[in-house]
């Protein structure tokens, strides 16, 4: 039987980022392979059945596949520069909750299958759209558009999936599966304050904010930097860069709970000496109400042609990736409730894959009290004793989804550390 602890330790050094703290572990990459071969390798050393589907999600049945099967599972890329748990804690507990169920003969009352699942390109990092996995399967993707997607190096994700040993032709919706998953739980490490300072380890997920991701492409005229007058100049930084500028103020401006977010610039280009001719940003934006998310990109949209008419460029905006707010399952949060009594109820800014399973399957999220409340950033935390009592909290909601009868319920896998319930907390995690 593993801990979760060592089971992290296992892939502490994975992807690290040579040029500083924190991992690098883009989706569809060598790094997120070796790390998919250690996740088969603990699979198959606890004996579990597994496969990689035409969307490169990684299955591994506990018991003998079959209908309305209980789901549990996470992610293992990272954003660039990210942390060690957003996403791999998720996936280490689903294992030590493997190990827990084996090593109390629970799987043997199990009326329901089991199975763990490792989505891939969570984050986006590579390709741009978030959740890619999750949105391949439900459909949130038409393949065509998914598959014509290029990274940074201009490399398109059909490609990239053929060099991963998938088939392009087959990538796609697949309701077939859906249909035989009957819930899905994710464990997480939580993205913000929510449970930080607070004497609880684990809350259940309410919702996801809605949030989407918009690409800007500034272009002018590229120019030598020491001939060309600042008069006679059509600039795409200047133009771009007042943009950014007035982001904060544009969404505060809108709503106070908005959040809108420049996290990625590329100057075309590049040099030193030269006046650039394009100048791309990628936009973030979220809210509960979708309605404000629309009025915040319409607002940065005006302010963004206003700039680039003033100094004589064009500008495009286009769509990279939209999810509506969305919210898990009353009836499997409510069962969740059942057996963690005294954990609270939190809803989150941060994306993930139940949430893009939701509107299809009934999902659910457990978040893992981060004492930092940062994430996507080297200083993300989970303390050993917080993880365990994760990996508590998940045994109990599998094998009350399992149908195994229990006697001790919640307080044989407490989800905190103390013994009055813990209050909703409405604050947003971190953002995805």
């Amino acid at each position: 039987m593993s801990d979760v602890v060592s089971l992290l330790g296992q892939i502490e050094d994975t992807g690290r980022d040579t040029r500083g703290p924190g991992y690098q572990r883009p989706g569809f990459s060598a790094t997120e392979r070796e790390l998919r071969d250690w996740f088969l390798a603990e699979a198959d050393r606890r004996g579990l059945d597994t496969e990689i589907d035409a969307n490169g999600i990684t299955w591994a049945w506990v018991t003998a596949p079959g209908e309305k099967a209980v789901v549990t599972g996470s992610h293992l890329d990272s954003v660039p520069g990210g942390g060690a748990f957003d996403g791999p804690l998720g996936v280490a507990s689903a294992l030590a909750a493997v190990d827990e169920l084996q090593g109390s003969g629970a799987l043997e009352a199990a009326t329901r299958p089991l199975a763990l699942a490792v989505f891939p390109e969570e984050e986006g990092s590579r390709f741009g759209v978030a959740c890619l996995g999750s949105r391949l399967i439900t459909g949130a993707i038409d393949a065509d558009r998914a598959l014509g997607l290029t990274d940074a190096n201009g490399d398109t994700f059909a490609d990239v999936a053929r060099g991963y040993g998938l088939d392009p032709e087959r990538i796609g919706a697949d309701p077939a599966r859906l249909a035989g998953i009957g819930s899905f739980i994710e464990l997480h490490v939580e993205q913000g304050i929510g449970l930080a300072g607070t004497d609880q380890a684990v809350a259940i997920g309410t919702s996801i904010i809605g949030h989407g991701r918009w690409h800007f492409a500034f272009a002018g005229q590229g120019n030598h930097a020491g001939t060309t007058p600042m008069s006679h100049r059509a600039d795409p930084v200047v133009a771009a860069s007042r943009v950014i500028g007035d982001v904060p103020t544009l969404a505060a401006a809108t709503d106070t709970r908005a959040v809108a977010t420049v996290g990625r610039t590329l100057i075309h280009p590049g040099g030193t000496n030269v006046i650039a001719s394009g100048m791309s940003f990628w936009l973030d934006i979220r809210h509960e109400d979708d309605a404000v998310v629309d009025r915040v990109l319409d607002a940065i949209t005006t302010r963004a042609r206003e700039h680039a008419a003033e100094t004589g460029v064009s500008v495009s905006i286009s769509q990279e990736s939209y999810s509506p707010t969305t919210r898990f399952t009353a009836e499997l949060n409510d069962r969740l409730r059942s057996v963690l009594p005294g954990a609270p109820m939190l809803p989150s800014g941060a994306g993930h894959d139940a949430g893009i399973l939701a509107p299809h399957l009934p999902s659910a999220m457990l978040y893992v009290r981060n004492p930092t409340g940062v994430s996507h950033a080297p200083e993300e935390a989970c303390e050993d004793d917080d993880a365990r009592a994760g990996v508590a909290a998940l045994v109990s909601v599998l094998e009350n989804e399992l149908g195994v009868p229990t006697t001790g319920g919640a307080a044989s896998h407490p989800a905190s550390r103390a013994d009055e319930p813990g209050q909703a907390d409405t604050s947003a995690g971190g953002l995805r």
